[in-house]
């Protein structure tokens, strides 16, 4: 070779396909943005949530904060080792779903799966309401258009969804980073400061009405464990990174681990050390970042971007829930059109059923945050213990070099998971929990009987078995015309080249017509018997599809071919007579003949 240069076998490159490759899956930082939200935003709520439990024994229960957010801490552990586990594990996504079904049974899976979808409903109603309301706050106006705020950003991040996975993630970097870095801002410049730079809210006389005993821990304990929802999503869409996935998944999870217990842990030191109780008009968030950063405009900025984080929180299962939908439908629980992937790829029908369950959630309460409040969660720490207990059942089978020591750590979280959900549950029952209780099960039954109908279709299908030969049996080709044309040329050919024997069918409501037709017809000579059938009423349905009745009465079978014309242009699509389309809707409704749609392609 010239210069030197030693020939070289090149592989052929084959072009990929749009959607297809890694371009369109998450990277590491792009699975944070697009699958984490959900528990890096719970800091402007989980902490507060111990506060306003605490301060029912006065505020010197609040010291309390942070042992128990060290408890919850040591739980966050336990819950991103075991989901990195169950991301090696369960590389396919489906999370607790996928553990359940293959340690623990059908009916344990089918708990799990019911329980995370409420969840992830739940998840995008609650988000979206307490950004509403965060909005609200700083815009005193829209606090009358709260729905109305809700549904425009559901629209907003459905439509994005559909786009794409990565394109929404690159849409959520920035504001999660700007999350990221203005929370961990709090709690470095907080412990830097001697005391709080400012202090925001109106002053609450605190009177004790409880003592600090174990129930009221367990209660601040559980309300604060909400900190944690949304720590499986990363779990669920394993197939959504890119390759290596599992390895991306899992240092997303321990991304996510990291920073959510560095916030959790900075910010209930700040509240124990400078004894942060409920203020009028504000957060327990806010009064921390007004601590750090004073009421400066790094103050409204703080507030301004949880505002916004806590609107978008709601990607997270966006990105959870449709690759879930769709593990369900491949186990056939649910319709198989939810395991159809757009060409990004995207699971657009379970983006667009989230949504849809969201508005109608976002609807009933009328998007009013304490409303939604008391559901949450519960769907979630139901799928944490499934999840542990599967693993433990997992490693007590397989015996993998190790297993004890993980078993035992999966047992914590078992137990830790189990004792918060149940006080998660009776004390919120009559305050809207039930309403999980009733929804799990009647989701349960929905996809029993989708699974049964699915059963009962293969059986008749015989899917699974070998069919007898295909027998050879005569057949017949229709074709419905209207006048002599080169429309009724084109179907007349293509009808030959598919059936033994080919018929033309002409409704007619006028003598004159059909005479005119029939001499058109006689002079053409096309070698195709035309059948005119007689229509007083000027009906073209009724009087084919009884004709194509009878001709499948005789044994033989029948096939339509329906020709249309097609323009060129959209815009001239309304101009052409839809009876094609709804002859052919008739027809397969109310016959068994096999309907084709011929379409003849204008140059208009």
């Amino acid at each position: 070779m010239a210069f030197g240069l030693a020939h070289r076998k090149e592989r052929p490159r084959v072009p990929l396909r749009h959607g297809e490759g890694d371009k369109h899956r998450l990277t590491s930082l792009e699975g944070l943005a697009a699958l984490s939200l959900d528990a890096l935003s719970s800091v402007a709520y989980g902490p507060e949530a111990i506060v306003v439990v605490l301060i029912a024994a006065g505020t010197g229960a609040l010291t309390a904060t942070l042992p128990i957010t060290v408890v919850i801490v040591i739980l966050l552990t336990v819950l991103v080792i075991s989901y990195c586990q169950v991301i090696a594990v369960h590389p396919d996504g489906g999370g607790a779903y996928a553990v359940a079904k293959k340690s623990l049974g059908p009916r344990v899976s089918l708990l799990a799966a019911a329980a995370l979808i409420v969840d992830y409903v739940l998840t995008v109603a609650v988000s979206l309401a307490a950004g509403a309301a965060s909005l609200a706050s700083a815009f005193p106006a829209l606090s009358t258009h709260l729905l109305a705020v809700c549904l425009v950003l559901l629209v907003l991040l459905t439509t994005v969804n559909l786009w794409g996975v990565a394109e929404s993630a690159r849409v959520l970097m920035l504001p999660t980073v700007l999350f990221i870095v203005s929370m961990l801002g709090i709690v470095v410049m907080g412990i830097l400061r001697s005391h709080p730079a400012a202090v925001v809210g109106t002053a609450h006389s605190v009177r004790a009405t409880e003592s600090l005993g174990a129930l009221l821990i367990l209660k601040a304990f559980s309300s604060g464990c909400s900190a944690l929802t949304g720590v499986e999503a990363i779990a669920n869409g394993v197939p959504m990174f890119r390759e290596p996935h599992v390895k991306r998944a899992q240092h997303t999870e321990l991304m996510l681990g990291v920073l959510l217990g560095a916030m959790l842990l900075g910010m209930a030191y700040l509240i124990r050390r400078d004894q942060v109780a409920p203020r009028g008009g504000v957060t327990v968030l806010a009064q921390l970042a007004a601590g750090a950063y004073g009421t400066g405009w790094e103050y409204y900025a703080t507030s301004f971007i949880v505002t916004l984080v806590l609107a978008l929180a709601a990607n997270t299962s966006f990105g959870g829930l449709p690759v879930l939908m769709s593990v369900l439908a491949r186990d056939n629980r649910l319709p198989h059109l939810f395991g159809l992937r757009s060409e990004r790829p995207v699971y657009r029908y379970g983006v667009v059923a989230l949504a849809v369950l969201s508005a109608l959630l976002l609807i009933a309460v009328g998007a009013e945050t304490h409303r939604l409040i008391p559901l949450f969660a519960i769907g979630v720490f139901t799928g944490f213990t499934i999840s542990q207990v599967g693993l433990v059942r997992h490693w007590a089978t397989e015996q993998p070099e190790g297993w004890l020591r993980r078993a035992v750590i999966n047992g914590l979280g078992a137990v830790l998971t189990t004792v918060a959900g149940l006080v998660l549950l009776t004390t919120k029952f009559l305050e809207g929990a039930w309403l999980v209780m009733v929804a799990v099960p009647l989701l349960m039954l929905l996809f029993t009987r989708i699974q049964r109908y699915y059963t009962a279709v293969g059986e008749e299908l015989g899917l699974g078995r070998i069919p007898p030969p295909p027998a050879h049996t005569m057949s017949l080709v229709i074709v419905p015309v209207g006048e002599v044309s080169r429309l009724a040329q084109r179907a007349l050919t293509a009808a030959l080249a598919l059936g033994d024997e080919v018929v033309a069918v002409s409704v007619q409501a006028e003598p004159e017509k059909a005479l005119a037709l029939r001499d058109a017809w006689e002079r053409w000579n096309p070698g195709v018997r035309l059948e005119i059938l007689d229509s007083p009423h000027r009906s073209l349905v009724q009087p084919m599809v009884g004709y194509v009745r009878r001709e499948t009465g005789t044994g033989r079978e029948v096939a339509v071919l329906i020709p249309e014309v097609e323009p060129r242009h959209r815009r001239y699509a309304l101009l052409q007579n839809q009876r094609g389309l709804l002859l052919a809707a008739v027809l397969q409704a109310r016959t068994d003949a096999v309907v084709c749609r011929m379409p003849y392609r204008l140059r208009l």
